[in-house]
């Protein structure tokens, strides 16, 4: 069976960086809090998926000052985001992965509904599937699964806006890929989005 790497993209949780739109209720130290539990959810459940390597793709680099007091679990690899938008930074670590003979799950860390349970499906249907892809109630997508590379995923896409996953979906259609697309979730961006993650199983906001 072809590995499955899960790729999780993240920010260093530092105060006043991270979960800005957050911090008018819940200050810089509340939120750079909350996006460390984000964080060790996302590294817990991909770790409890067991599809694969686990790699947590990171900014600033890993070797950093600012994640110098944030403990990772074992068996975490770990990489350098790089520079660019969020379009070259995934494609870069899409394709490393493809190059090396695996298929990825890319990720990040807004979304407590992506469970262990969904990404171990997610990995399964990739199996018979070109591409996978959870959309998020935003619009964007919190999980795009690949079995293969192409740049036109990744390219001119208007980042952090509603028209994300609609236009990659088109996309995948016109490379003429078999695409599985499976529930849609909810980011954890807006102060709204807090009552969503209180009613997640084994998730804490505070």
């Amino acid at each position: 069976m072809i590995p499955v790497r899960i790729v999780i993209f993240a920010k260093a949780p530092v105060p006043g960086r991270v979960k800005t739109r957050l911090i008018p209720v819940l200050g810089e130290a509340g939120a750079a809090g909350l996006a460390a539990r984000m964080l060790d959810r996302a590294l817990q459940q991909a770790l409890a998926a067991a599809v694969g390597p686990v790699e947590l793709c990171m900014s600033p680099a890993p070797d950093a000052p600012e994640w110098a007091d944030i403990a990772l679990p074992a068996g975490i690899a770990t990489s350098d985001q790089g520079e660019g938008n969020l379009g070259a930074r995934m494609a870069r670590a899409a394709q490393r992965a493809i190059v090396r003979g695996e298929v990825v799950l890319l990720t990040g860390t807004d979304c407590p509904d992506l469970s262990a349970d969904r990404l171990r499906i997610a990995a399964a249907r990739l199996a018979g599937h070109d591409a996978v892809l959870h959309r998020a109630e935003d619009g964007g997508y919190p999980l795009l699964g690949l079995r293969a590379f192409d740049t036109s995923l990744f390219e001119d896409i208007p980042w952090s806006t509603p028209a994300v996953a609609d236009l990659t979906l088109r996309r995948l259609a016109a490379l003429g890929w078999t695409v599985w697309v499976g529930d849609t979730l909810r980011d954890i961006d807006e102060p709204a989005d807090l009552l969503h993650a209180g009613s997640i199983p084994g998730f804490r906001i505070e």
